[in-house]
């Protein structure tokens, strides 16, 4: 007789994450998804968007794993990859421009604004990828982030992703 349980015990220990953030981030994120679907026709999916929701927001804003996000809804890591892209792709969409961020501070009479960036560093990537989110300046793999605020500091426009040069 032979058994597909694991010689350790068919049981997998879950752990919660504490995430600070609103029921507005979360129903904005979870609305976006539910749009998405109904774009697409999607008959049915493994959970339900709320909870795809915050699977999504726990990686970006936990750096949590994707196996270990994926474990414990028994979704493949693969499944949750696929959101956090899929999430990324949708905010994307919805944030401004950059020449109509300028516009709007230049309507409302601003005439200071702050450019800075940062590098995010990541994992190396492979093949062809590789190189291009190498920065020689940090002798790092990374990617590039600009942000764009008033002479107050409030956050105007932020880039998505560019290559560090």
């Amino acid at each position: 007789m032979t058994t597909n349980q694991p010689a350790e015990g068919a049981h997998d220990a879950v752990y919660r994450v504490r995430l600070p953030l609103s029921k507005r981030t979360l129903d904005l994120v979870g609305d976006l998804i539910c749009r998405e679907r109904d774009r697409l026709g999607t008959r049915w999916r493994k959970l339900p968007a709320g909870t795809q929701a915050v699977i999504v927001l726990a990686v970006l804003r936990h750096d949590q794993r994707l196996r270990d996000m994926a474990g414990g809804k028994a979704v493949s890591a693969s499944t949750v990859r696929r959101w956090v892209m899929e999430v990324l792709r949708l905010l994307s969409a919805r944030a401004p421009r950059l020449d109509r961020a300028l516009k709007k501070i230049a309507r409302k009479g601003g005439v200071v604004v702050l450019l800075d960036g940062t590098l995010v560093r990541t994992r190396r990537r492979t093949r062809a990828d590789s190189r291009k989110n190498y920065s020689g300046k940090h002798k790092a793999h990374g990617l590039l982030f600009l942000a764009l605020t008033d002479e107050k500091g409030k956050l105007i426009w932020i880039s998505y992703t560019a290559s560090p040069t």
